[in-house]
């Protein structure tokens, strides 16, 4: 779907509930897009080694600064995610919404270097790619104590066990390689795949990952009653928010789709609020 079309139709879904109830525009342009929602989840799985019981990752996704999210609200958002206490921080993609157009400055290192927890990695999104993004975005986030991923992994270490953090180049405008990204990535290793597109999934599906980690789709940004969301980019039509599970192998995918921070397009969220993902490991069955 393209922009116009895309606009043409959210735009008219927007007016047909404005109409019904005159604080819907109100509500889905500066009430819900603030509402920031925690989801905890437990992932459970005899692989996990004991030391890494209680281990917590927390991922955001999607941020978008410069259309409607601010470096204000980036810098009150990780008060909130450091209030979990995450021993990982993972970021999935689309940081700045334009890089073309936006004021770098040193406001948004210092903001990113607020994020506290020993390990904090991050991948790219299709908008970290676009107007020439990609290397301003490597530097800013080295800067910021951020890890890039790009097609390979890196090994996290607790107590004498560990496990595998895989991460892949964003689907629209970069070059994905799985195969990559876990070359020489130990089998045993509980494993754990970053990919901004979370239809990767169904390729995901045939290697050795436990747990994929999602954004892009902004869970709809605008869902109505019955329907659902409106619209979801490509690589984001066929699991857009919420937990997935793949049991078709012995060793078992789990995928959690982020409904991101920010806006895009347009500067709205109906019955869809921003969200951080808390996940808690375990490995009791």
């Amino acid at each position: 779907m393209n922009r116009r079309t895309f606009l043409k139709k959210t735009f008219g879904s927007l007016l047909a509930f404005a109409g019904a109830s005159g604080g819907t525009y109100y509500y889905a342009r500066d009430i819900e897009p603030a509402m920031l929602a925690i989801r905890r989840e437990t992932i459970s799985s005899g692989r996990l080694p004991a030391q890494f019981d209680n281990y917590r990752i927390v991922q955001f996704s999607d941020t978008h600064i410069g259309f409607q999210y601010t470096v204000k609200q980036l810098r009150q958002l990780a008060i909130e995610v450091n209030e979990l206490q995450p021993d990982l921080i993972v970021f999935t993609g689309d940081l700045v919404d334009r890089p073309d157009l936006y004021n770098w400055n040193d406001q948004l290192i210092d903001a990113l270097r607020t994020f506290d927890a020993k390990d904090k990695l991050w991948i790219y999104g299709n908008h970290d790619h676009g107007g020439n993004g990609t290397t301003i975005l490597k530097n800013l986030m080295n800067k910021a104590g951020f890890t890039l991923l790009l097609n390979e992994h890196q090994i996290i270490n607790r107590g004498n066990a560990a496990i595998t953090i895989a991460g892949i180049d964003d689907m629209s405008l970069g070059r994905p390689d799985i195969d990559a990204a876990l070359h020489n990535a130990p089998s045993e290793h509980f494993t754990i795949l970053l990919s901004h597109a979370p239809d990767f999934a169904d390729i995901a599906r045939s290697y050795p990952v436990d747990l994929q980690l999602s954004g892009h789709s902004h869970g709809g940004q605008i869902r109505l009653p019955f329907l659902g969301s409106l619209y979801t980019p490509s690589y984001a039509t066929k699991y857009i928010r919420g937990k997935y599970d793949f049991n078709d192998r012995s060793r078992n995918l789990d995928l959690y789709v982020n409904s991101g921070i920010g806006t895009t397009r347009l500067p709205y969220r109906f019955l869809c609020k921003p969200e951080v993902h808390c996940y808690t490991l375990s490995n009791k069955v």
